[in-house]
């Protein structure tokens, strides 16, 4: 077994846009394509040497099946890699890179190629099976007769399709959406609703801050049906945000009595990050500086209607197996899906008799304080195109070290249907 450090040599990703606007007409293939495009021309990698790319995508177009080998192909990797999609609710970037890691310990290779794409924009509109059916008569009709009576058989309901995106974010264990989740997390640890958009405040005017240092891990490009317009930074954070704005944003998700808001959410959004990876020894054969490596990572299940709470039992397993505690992250991402969301987590790692009831240890986590937590914002401002999330998290946070000169930094992500990321990464 190859015993070897996974080492991240360099990333880069699209602008993150929220769906509906720049980044629309582009599917997750394009989206990937131009993130791997642009990090090979960052890196100077010669393609043959990769052994294989893996991406993270949750709503995988059905036009680009397994869309990792389709990226890869029209980036200009040679035929002969592999590639494969990977798909674990918000955590598949995350995924993408631990498969790497375990490719890598397998003795299967030591050049990869990973990360994440999401179009949500364009995932797709439904229709219900019945109203399939009904299609699929009509197309077997050979007399006009027939085809007469399978068109008789349409109604209006027919043509009312259900939404892919809602139908994705909604969880069929439990029966409810994520935003239905976090209402449960914000009740069970008593999280008002000032706290929440005080939360999304924060994010908004971190991402704005960050926005010139984060400028180095994207890659501009120019779309070139709308008059070569460049799009050279994120669009979610918002300028003239302020409380008062989102106080007045109702409940979406329970409107009588919920907390959860547009406001106090992460950004539905499409994007694409690509990672260039290796072994240390490959790198070191190479020629590179890395950014960092890869030091520890673990996956956790919880309950799928409390899936928000999924980072504090990924935290907890990860310090089972390599030994990492809260105290020693200089910095920690934890993926902002909805502010409550967050907040819980931050409650539920600092408490004693979470961490008796829920994790069977005397001790709780420990603390996550706001001078090490998301500094350059999360998911509310900058978006969370969910494939791609887990790939962007490891990418900031390797920057953000390097620019802090510090050693190392904690990623978590929660993930819908009861499941939490951690990944332990150290500067180089």
């Amino acid at each position: 077994m190859n015993t070897d450090r996974l080492v991240i040599v360099d990333g880069v990703r699209t602008p993150f846009c929220k769906a509906g606007t720049e980044l629309a007409t582009l599917g997750a293939e394009e989206l990937g394509r131009i993130a791997v495009s642009a990090l090979l021309a960052r890196t100077a990698l010669d393609p043959a040497l990769v052994d294989q790319v893996i991406f993270g995508c949750v709503a995988q177009p059905a036009d680009a099946a397994n869309v990792a080998r389709i990226i890869a192909l029209r980036a200009g990797i040679p035929e002969s890699v592999p590639a494969m999609t990977v798909h674990r609710n918000c955590a598949s970037g995350c995924e993408a890179l631990t498969q790497a890691h375990e490719q890598m310990r397998a003795g299967r290779g030591s050049v990869f190629i990973v990360g994440g794409t999401e179009s949500m924009s364009n995932i797709p509109l439904l229709f219900k099976r019945e109203t399939a059916e009904k299609f699929g008569r009509l197309n077997r009709a050979k007399s006009f007769g027939q085809r007469l009576s399978a068109m008789a058989s349409f109604r209006p309901s027919d043509f009312s399709p259900r939404v892919g995106l809602l139908l994705g974010l909604t969880d069929p264990v439990c029966g409810m959406n994520m935003g239905e989740t976090a209402e449960i997390l914000a009740r069970d640890f008593n999280i008002s609703r000032d706290e929440q958009d005080a939360f999304a405040l924060q994010s908004h005017q971190r991402a704005l801050a960050a926005r010139d240092r984060m400028a180095n891990e994207i890659a501009p490009l120019f779309l070139t049906n709308n008059g070569a317009h460049p799009v050279t930074r994120d669009n979610g954070p918002r300028d003239n945000q302020t409380i008062a704005a989102l106080t007045k944003l109702k409940p979406f998700f329970d409107r009588k009595h919920g907390t959860v808001t547009a406001g106090n959410a992460s950004q539905i959004t499409d994007g694409a990050v690509a990672l260039l990876v290796m072994s240390e020894t490959r790198a070191n054969e190479l020629g590179y500086t890395p950014l960092g490596a890869l030091a520890g990572y673990a996956y956790a299940g919880c309950e799928p209607k409390r899936m928000g709470l999924g980072p504090v039992f990924a935290i907890a397993r990860a310090e089972t197996q390599c030994g990492l505690k809260l105290d020693d992250a200089d910095l920690i991402e934890i993926n902002e899906a909805f502010a409550a969301q967050t907040i819980a987590v931050i409650k539920a790692a600092q408490s004693e008799e979470f961490a008796r009831k829920a994790l069977g240890r005397d001790q709780a986590l420990g603390e996550i304080t706001a001078d090490k937590l998301n500094v350059n914002g999360g998911a509310i401002a900058l978006g969370h195109p969910v494939g791609a999330s887990g790939a962007r998290l490891a990418l900031t946070s390797l920057k953000e070290l390097h620019r802090r000169n510090k050693k190392r930094a904690l990623v978590s992500v929660c993930v819908g249907g009861g499941q939490g990321a951690a990944l332990w990464l150290e500067r180089m």
